[in-house]
């Protein structure tokens, strides 16, 4: 930001402090000088360096405010004297009409109106303050926008009334192909995100960067139509970077103009308007946007100041420091209520409001200790549930990754689930991936494709998985709503003998991750009584990529925790992979939250028990769940039967079974906690729950 030391200086009391006093306030209080340069009749430029979240330093006024904060001094607002023009009787509305169809994207826009100005050469005063800080002059008009952007921050525009088309102005999104020619000369074609300020029939101006050439102020103007207004940070990022213009305009509006402050800078500038070019203000404004925002306010604990800076700083001092920085401080026992400033959208927590106490108080005043007094606490929940995740997928052979989260479109296409839209910069940025991936599991099979192609590992032997942010977005109305999640992917081969895999090896290879997640999740969240129940539900796949033979969602505790599926065919030929691959993903704070695991303990048996597998045949359709929760209603209502527990073995399909038909193997387990059981005794139980099945699945014992 270039600063002239004489301008900064009228916002200063008199007997100013020199500009090497300027300059050392100013790097005492976090603002380097990257350079001073020494120009005409005693003025000096400064050069100041600003982090982008300090966005109310780019102007004068900000930097006034941070050297007499710094200094102890009074500061002289310009604001604080409402600006007095020559007024026109006539009604601003009477004149023009404002149309805000994006109130998401405008908070606010503002529009008043000059008349019978007269356009040409600006003072003496005007031009020096402005070449003082490296502009040049065009016309008093529009030099005075210039001045107010760089006096109070606030990037104005004026248009010619008489060029309007309609007298109207009308804040929309651009139309796609639509032309605009701005006011450096250049034609350019809209794509239809950018916002732009029309009138009846055309674009007048890309809102937020540049004005448009079709309604600049000329030697011919009268009437000028001034604007203030303020525009979605990421919009405007977004079109100043697909049209490969910035100016100080965006800059400022990229870094939030709060709209509460623009009322103030711009009847100043009307003011200044009709001071310069001899015009009169019409009455009133037309304004257009939602309610504004109300007050920020921020509770600041005193002691726990004290307690973060290590410098005993009184509650007195706390209070001045923050009422410099034009913080309006209140007692709430014990502590401070502290309203904050609509100029500073950057001071919205505690720790923000230590952070300037330590700035002005200065940092070379807070003691250095020989020995640092520190207290040692166990990990967090979650960074030792994180810990335990890795070291157990790491024990059942899975290799950690760390892929890059941006891939190409049509493998992000690939994920995508259907009510959402991908999150992408521009194509001019990153040429073959600009997209963000929406799952992990598009790092994983590129990760995957690179092991094939170095020969890294034998087919069938990889297991990775990485733990990292996806990205996606989800349209509600005209403003996009970024979705953004943590999970935990995986993927791993499933390993086949012939050249194709046979249904028994895909099974196998969704099996195997099954209990992979089993285990991750008895490991997070127990299975003793009061764990959460874990359910696999076969579904229809939430994309593409997956095989829907092979899909399934998994809900924890009844809450939806991820899914696992057999990557499709077309999915594994587009990462050019030789062997199928199956994979899952799972939400990261649903699967910790249950840490630490519920634990079980239990006297181990004194008698040993007995198993009987039962080899059911049944149609292709009855799910084990079903065929489970029959064994878990014959336990229930037969307790004499002595069933202590019941699993899953195998599916086998062939020709011996039939068609439509399959053979699902389960294991029964008997036990008697008092003595040993006879094969006998087991019989009729067994039987019975054979009987059971029959009449509510359709079972019947395969030979």
């Amino acid at each position: 930001m270039l600063i002239s030391t004489k301008w900064l200086c009228t916002y200063l009391p008199p007997g100013s402090p020199t500009t090497e006093a300027i300059q050392h306030a100013l790097i005492e209080a976090g603002f380097p000088i990257e350079s001073v340069t020494p120009l005409p009749c005693g003025d000096t430029r400064l050069d100041v360096e600003l982090t982008s979240n300090r966005g109310d330093c780019l102007s004068h006024l900000g930097i006034a405010r941070e050297v007499t904060a710094k200094l102890g001094l009074s500061l002289r607002n310009p604001l604080a004297t409402p600006a007095k023009a020559l007024s026109d009787p006539t009604d601003v509305r009477s004149l023009l009409s404002i149309e805000n169809t994006i109130p998401h994207a405008c908070p606010r826009f503002t529009a008043r109106v000059i008349r019978n100005v007269k356009v040409g050469p600006s003072p003496a005063w005007l031009k020096d303050a402005l070449e003082a800080v490296g502009q040049r002059s065009i016309n008093n008009v529009v030099d005075i926008t210039n001045y107010i952007h760089v006096e109070l921050g606030h990037p104005c525009h004026a248009f010619d009334l008489a060029k309007l088309d309609g007298k109207k102005l009308v804040i929309r999104l651009a139309h796609k192909n639509e032309k605009l020619t701005t006011l450096d000369g250049k034609s350019r074609t809209l794509v239809g995100h950018e916002m732009v300020v029309a009138d009846a029939s055309r674009a007048q101006g890309l809102a937020g960067i540049i004005g448009g050439g079709d309604s600049e102020v000329s030697p011919t103007t009268t009437d000028v139509v001034l604007e203030v207004a303020t525009w979605d940070p990421v919009l405007v990022r977004r079109a100043a970077r697909h049209h490969q213009v910035r100016t100080d305009a965006s800059h400022r509006y990229e870094r939030y103009v709060d709209a509460r402050c623009i009322d103030a800078a711009a009847n100043r500038a009307a003011a200044l308007i009709a001071e310069v070019s001899g015009g009169k203000v019409c009455t009133g404004s037309i304004e257009a946007g939602p309610a504004l925002a109300p007050q920020t306010i921020v509770s600041l604990r005193p002691q726990r100041c004290r307690e973060l800076l290590g410098a005993n700083i009184a509650d007195a001092e706390m209070t001045t420091l923050l009422a410099a920085l034009e913080v309006a401080v209140q007692s709430d026992g014990p502590a401070l209520r502290c309203i904050i400033p609509p100029f500073r959208p950057d001071l919205s927590r505690e720790i923000d409001l230590i952070e300037e106490i330590g700035r002005l108080h200065g940092l070379e005043k807070i003691p250095t200790h020989d020995k640092m007094a520190i207290v040692a606490k166990p990990p967090q929940t979650s960074e030792r549930a994180r810990r335990e995740l890795s070291s157990l997928l790491a024990g059942m052979g899975f290799f950690e990754t760390v892929t890059f989260s941006f891939t190409s479109p049509k493998e992000a296409e690939l994920f995508l689930p259907s009510g959402l839209a991908t999150v992408a910069v521009d194509d001019d940025r990153r040429k073959e991936d600009p997209t963000l991936r929406p799952s992990t599991l598009a790092g994983l099979l590129a990760c995957r494709r690179g092991n094939q192609h170095a020969q890294s590992a034998a087919p069938g032997d990889v297991r990775l998985y990485e733990i990292s942010a996806v990205f996606a977005q989800a349209v509600k109305g005209a403003a996009p709503v970024t979705v953004e999640n943590f999970n935990v992917a995986l993927l791993a081969d499933v390993a086949i003998k012939g050249k194709s895999p046979s249904i028994t090896e895909l099974q196998l290879g969704v099996r195997t991750l099954r209990g992979a997640i089993e285990s991750i999740v008895r490991a997070m969240a127990g299975t003793g009584p009061g764990s959460p129940e874990l359910r696999i539900e076969p579904s229809a796949p939430h994309a593409s990529a997956f095989d829907p033979r092979a899909y399934a969602k998994i809900t924890l505790a009844g809450e939806p925790l991820g899914y696992i599926g057999l990557i499709a065919p077309a999915a594994q030929a587009l990462y050019d992979l030789a062997t199928p691959q199956v994979g899952a993903e799972l939400n990261l704070a649903a699967l910790t939250k249950h840490y630490p695991p519920v634990a079980a303990v239990a006297a181990l048996p004194a008698f040993p028990g007995i198993e009987r597998d039962l080899s059911l045949i049944v149609d292709e359709r009855v799910t084990w769940e079903k065929v489970s929760a029959q064994i878990a209603m014959a336990k229930a209502t037969r307790p004499s039967d002595r069933l202590d527990a019941w699993h899953f073995v195998a599916t086998y399909r062939g020709q011996q079974i039939g068609k439509g038909l399959k053979s699902m193997t389960v294991r029964l387990a008997f036990r008697d906690a008092t003595r040993t059981l006879r094969h006998e005794e087991v019989d009729g139980p067994v039987a019975a729950i054979v009987a059971d099945l029959q009449k509510s699945v359709g079972a019947t014992l395969r030979a």
